[in-house]
């Protein structure tokens, strides 16, 4: 594979739609944004057990949106490496309070990260925008359950295997190439579905039985996602590809994880799922600055 262009120009912002429709509440995506993470599991790597309750949880989300997150996405089940599955009884009990109080207090569109259909039509009915799948909607059901929420987009991600098995020695011939090829499908399936390309976003899985060069592979060629027509979304915050990197535990990862997002956002990213949204919004106003007025030859008009 090529090295990594050193200053790749910024790619164009006309090819996909500047507003997301997320169940009535809008997400523009002219400029790069931040999607605040709020998970509301006990054992997620980075925060589990931090936001259980609905007062912290709703305290947190404002806390994020009074600093530049505009979308909050709300995760009940964890998907670290070796992590096992949650019954959907008890990721209903973690989620629906939250998406209720978060989806009635605030202005901004709530996200429910998910792969479970019960759970993708509670989550809607009580007010979620937005639904994230690390299956890409593979799940039994999911591909009708999605058909059937209109109104309501759907980020298809990428994984090797499953959270318990995706880092047990992962493989790709050209991982940017395989990716690309999934997300292709998937599109094909969901609109075979009903499901139109409006309400899609693209997400080539960042961690998820990947390791360290494929993580860096995507990263570099993230521009080639642009064909697939979608928004993209990229996760990468706190991550142990950037731990890796620097040897810091996981809430000492700010800095890393404020510069994969700059690269990703130059790279074409809408979407960038963070957990400290202060620092990324930051970086992101910088970045959209410079691909909006540092094209021509910097004559003041």
């Amino acid at each position: 594979m090529d090295h990594c262009p050193a200053a790749p120009a910024p790619p164009g912002r006309e090819e996909i739609s500047a507003v997301l429709d997320c169940a009535g509440k809008q997400l523009s995506l002219d400029a790069p944004q931040v999607m605040g993470v709020l998970n509301v599991t006990p054992d997620s790597f980075s925060d589990g057990g931090d936001f259980v309750s609905t007062s912290a949880a709703l305290d947190h989300a404002r806390a994020m949106v009074a600093a530049g997150a505009a979308i909050i996405d709300i995760g009940g089940e964890s998907t670290r490496p070796g992590a096992d599955e949650v019954p959907e009884t008890e990721e209903l009990r973690r989620v629906i309070p939250i998406v209720e109080a978060l989806s009635e207090a605030l202005d901004v569109p709530v996200s429910v990260d998910t792969t479970k259909p019960g759970v993708m039509r509670r989550a809607a009915a009580a007010g979620a925008g937005l639904v994230n799948d690390v299956l890409a909607l593979r799940a039994p059901g999911a591909l009708e359950t999605m058909a059937e929420l209109e109104g309501v987009p759907v980020c298809l991600m990428h994984m090797q295997g499953t959270p318990r098995t995706m880092q047990r020695d992962p493989e790709y011939g050209d991982v940017v190439a395989e990716v690309h090829a999934f997300l292709g499908e998937r599109i094909a399936a969901c609109e075979a579905a009903g499901i139109g390309r409006e309400r899609l976003l693209v997400d080539p899985g960042f961690g998820f039985g990947k390791h360290m060069n494929h993580n860096a592979a995507l990263l570099c060629h993230l521009e080639r996602f642009q064909d697939l027509g979608c928004p993209v979304l990229i996760g990468l915050s706190r991550k142990s590809f950037i731990g890796n990197i620097l040897d810091l535990p996981p809430k000492e990862r700010v800095s890393g994880s404020v510069a994969a997002a700059v690269l990703a956002a130059w790279k074409g990213a809408r979407i960038v799922r963070a957990h400290d949204v202060a620092e990324t919004v930051q970086a992101l106003r910088v970045v959209d600055f410079v691909a909006r007025h540092g094209a021509g030859d910097g004559t003041v008009q």
